[in-house]
Formats: structure tokens, sequence, C-alpha cells
């Protein structure tokens, strides 16, 4: 009787959820999108499709009433019913549990509080990749390569790196103690930490990659992007840019506004920058409300497979009004919107509720019918442009719709080897933790590695039985100091510096200058045919 109770009370709710999802709770929050009104929840009541509720109703209430264990109608809603709906319709609607939504929460506003650095899982331990600098972590003196053993005297066997991360996570002003081993250290170290507010940049701090050229890298699209790429170019100081290479390889995306705010900063006033429609959603273009202000300096863009959503808004963008030159690989093609309905019980739905198009009017979502969502994520063709969405840029070049952005000009890095994939995934971190054990001076402004460290890099790949042969060693000379840099930076200056040193070694930021030229004739070519057009 308990149990029939029971599944005549869940039943109605599960109902109210799967209609109304729960009942819109606060201001909708926009993912690669500005926030669209909703129905009424009396209107959507009335539209409910009363055949279909009741065939489910009825399907809840047998299991419910049958399943060999009891059944708990969040997990079989939160983790079962509502995703397993989102899958049916399109990659990128989703529902976000408490901690999924909060994790979005702080990558929109880039900031969360805690103790400010990177770890990840090594030989079943986490370890400390980087603490950010200025952190209460960076400050107390933690390193790379310290291995977490306790937080707040619980221990973190059998966590994962989740888990241990959530643990250093608190509110701002209460202390968390941390106890690590560190290798060349003979004994266990503990810090009593004071969590703050850890505030991580979008736009890491420009750089000048050659005399007169900026370089610009956007992570990805938050609340403070446009500000921050603001404070750097003013900083740099805009008026003696002559080049810029803006950087938006491995850009997830994030939110649309943010992208309107970058392209911009770039476009001239007046100028579509995007639009998007959808079933319910009306026809809306976003213009450019500032523009660039007189400074046309030539801009090249990269982007790579992992560029998506709001990067290709802002990619899309400059292309189409030859603002500037596309170098790199296919994008990845989301030309959906999503947004973020805020719920109950700190859950929330990002339901995909229109397409958005490029100045030209390109549609560039990629196809997701008749494959699973795996192939759809990871097993890309390199070519899939839509030969039928054939599109104009201002000057009269061709572009398509249907597979991403293709870029103007291509560059693929060659795929990486087994010596190489070993040295990402470990030997590099391993052996730069036990190096900066036995060299415990400090690392001068500029330094690199030399042949005497590369050549006991080489002897650590042969004592940790790293199967390599002496060719592909040589062959991956010039790959493997830099990336043996970038590691080492981190330990003997901190992340920021070997993010600055990585970029301007990297060869296709040298390539994006040496096309810088070309992006300067597309910007003369532009503002030529719009001045004949004028007349």
């Amino acid at each position: 009787m308990v149990r029939k109770r029971h599944a005549l009370i869940a039943i109605p709710l599960i109902i109210l959820i799967f209609t109304l999802l729960g009942g819109f709770v606060g201001p909708q929050v926009p993912v690669a999108s500005a926030a669209t009104e909703t129905a009424d929840a009396v209107d959507a009541a009335e539209r409910l499709p009363s055949k279909e509720v009741d065939t489910f109703a009825h399907f809840y209430a047998l299991v419910d009433q049958n399943f060999a264990d009891p059944l708990k109608p969040e997990k079989a809603i939160y983790r079962g019913a509502i995703p397993g709906m989102l899958r049916t319709l399109d990659p990128h609607s989703n529902f976000f549990d408490p901690k999924d939504y909060q994790s979005v929460l702080e990558d929109q506003r880039g900031a969360y509080s805690g103790i400010g650095m990177q770890v990840a899982a090594r030989n079943g331990k986490t370890v400390v990749i980087a603490p950010f600098p200025g952190s209460p972590a960076y400050k107390v003196g933690m390193r790379p390569g310290d291995i977490i053993l306790f937080v707040n005297d619980k221990s973190t066997d059998g966590l994962n790196t989740t888990e241990v991360a959530d643990l250093l996570k608190g509110p701002r002003g209460t202390e968390v103690k941390v106890v690590v081993s560190r290798e060349g250290a003979p004994d266990y170290l503990s810090f009593n930490l004071i969590r703050d507010q850890i505030d991580r940049k979008s736009v890491p701090d420009a750089v000048w990659a050659r005399p007169g050229v900026a370089y610009v890298k956007i992570l990805q699209f938050g609340e403070n992007t446009g500000r921050e790429l603001d404070e750097n170019l003013k900083r740099l100081g805009e008026q003696n840019i002559k080049g810029l290479v803006l950087d938006l390889r491995g850009n997830p995306g994030g939110l649309l506004n943010a992208g309107v705010a970058v392209a911009d900063k770039f476009l001239q006033k007046g100028q579509i920058i995007v639009s998007h429609h959808g079933r319910s959603s009306p026809e809306r273009p976003y213009l450019a409300r500032n523009g660039n202000h007189g400074n046309n300096y030539p801009i090249v863009v990269l982007v790579d497979r992992s560029s998506a959503s709001a990067a290709e808004i802002v990619a899309g963008a400059l292309q189409d009004h030859d603002r500037g030159w596309v170098l790199g690989e296919q994008t990845f093609g989301k030309g959906l919107v999503q947004t973020v309905f805020p719920l109950r019980d700190r859950t929330a739905l990002a339901l995909t509720t229109a397409h958005f198009y490029t100045p030209s009017g390109r549609l560039i979502q990629r196809d997701f019918t008749n494959k699973s969502f795996y192939e759809y994520y990871y097993n890309r063709g390199t070519e899939t442009r839509n030969e039928l969405d054939v599109k104009m840029t201002d000057s009269g070049r061709r572009v398509y719709g249907g597979g991403g952005i293709t870029p103007d000009e291509k560059f693929e890095a060659a795929k990486l080897d087994h010596l190489q994939i070993d040295l990402i995934r470990a030997s590099l971190f391993t052996f730069t933790r036990a190096w900066f054990a036995k060299h415990r001076d400090p690392l001068p402004k500029g330094w690199m590695p030399n042949e005497q460290v590369l050549e006991e890099l080489h002897e650590h790949l042969l004592t940790t039985n790293v199967k390599f042969t002496e060719a592909e060693w040589t062959q991956h000379h010039d790959w493997i100091r830099r990336y043996l840099a970038k590691e080492m930076y981190i330990h003997g200056f901190n992340v920021d510096e070997s993010d600055r040193m990585f970029a301007q070694t990297d060869p296709e930021v040298a390539r994006a200058i040496e096309a810088m030229p070309k992006a300067e004739a597309l910007v003369d070519k532009a503002r030529k045919i719009a001045v004949q057009r004028m007349r």
C-alpha cells in the first residue's frame, strides 16, 4: 500500500518535470546564445501530449512497484529519463545536475573559491600540475609534482582527481590543510591554506610575437572575455599594433554575447556579427555597436578542429567581412544555440533553441544524424562543408556552410607518434619533477633547455623503459626541446610564463605572422569595395 501511494505521488511529479522540466526558476543563463523567452507553464501544460504522458506514467508506476530494489525518483529522473530524452534530440542539449551546473556557472564567471591550482592523475595519485600565480597554493610554496596525500586529514587513497579537487574547494576565507609528498624532500610537507576567490582569465596576457605583431589567445568565452581583451590591447598599446594573431585553437566556445563583444572589437560599427532563429525563437541579428574605431590592422585567426561555437562565431564574422585571414584546420561545426534554463534543486537544462548564421548567411552546423554522439565528437571527417550552402564574403570570396569554418589557408600539425604521446602524457612531467629535485638554483630569464638537459632526458627515457629509436629522437629534437621547455617553465617560473614562451616559439604562430600580408590585402580589398559601393 505504501509503494502504491508512493507511485501515485511520484507520477504527477514526473509528468510535471517531463512537461515543464521542473518549472523555470530564476533568470535564464545563455550559453553561446542570448537567453530566449520561455512558454508560460499553463500554456505548456495545455499542450501536453496526454496519451504519451499517460503511457510514461503507467510505465513508471510498473517500474516503481515491481523493480527488485526501492526506486529513487531523483536518480530515475535526473540521471535516466531526462538525459535519455535529451539524447534523442541533438548532441548539445544537456541536463546539468547540481555539481555540473555549478561548474558551468564557474566557467562562465571565470572564478571559483579554492586554493588555486591545476591537478591531474599520475600513476593512481592526484598530483599538482601547476599552482596558479598569486593563488593561496602558489603563495605557500606548493609546487608542480607535489603528490596530494591528505586534505583536512582525509586520505586521498581511492579518490579520483575530481573528488580531490572538490575537497580543495570551499567557501572563501575557510581553512584547508593539505599534506603532500615531494621528490627530494625527506618527509611529508604540510600546508595550511586559506581559501580565496580564484580568478581564471579567459584571455591570458597578450604578448608581442614579433615587433609590431601582437599575439592574443582566447581560451573560452565567458562573462569577462570582452573586458579582458580590451585590457590586453590597451596594455600593449593598440595604436602600436601593426598586425594581430588571434588564437582560437582549442576554444570550445561559451557565451554568445562574449563572442559578439570580441568580434565587435575588430569590425566596423553597424556590421552584422551573427544572427540566430529557431521554431520558438524569432530571428535576431547582432550588430557591432562600438566598432574598431579605425583600428584596421590586419588579423590572422588561428583555428583547429576544437574551435567551436562562439569561437566559430568570431572566426566566421571576421572571415565573412574579410577582416581576418583564417589559418588552421576546419573548425568543429557547432551552429546550434543552447539556452540554459535553471531548474529547482540547483539543476539546469541546456536546450537547443535556435541555429546561428554567420554574416553571409552560412549555417555551419555539422550533420549529426545517423551517427552516435561518440562518432559526432571524435570521428569527424576533415572535409564536411555543404557544397550547396555557398555564400560570398564582402569582397566576393566563396565561403561554405555545413561543417564548421573552412580556413582560408590550411595548416595541420603533424600527427603525434608514440614517443611524442608518451612524452606529453608522463615522461616530460616525471623527468622535470626529478630534475628540479636535484637542481635548486632558479632558472635565468629566457632560459631554454640545452643539449646537456636534453641528454639527461634521453637517459631518463632509457632508464624508464620508454621505447624509441635514435632516429625518432633526432627527428623530434626541436619538438622535444620546446615541449620540455614548456614543462620546465611551469616548475621553474609559473604556468603563465610557460604559456607565453610556448606561444612565442609556436611554428603555427610563425606561419600566421608570415600570412599577415594576406590579411592586410583582405582589409585593403574590402575597404576599396566599400568605397566603390558608396559611390
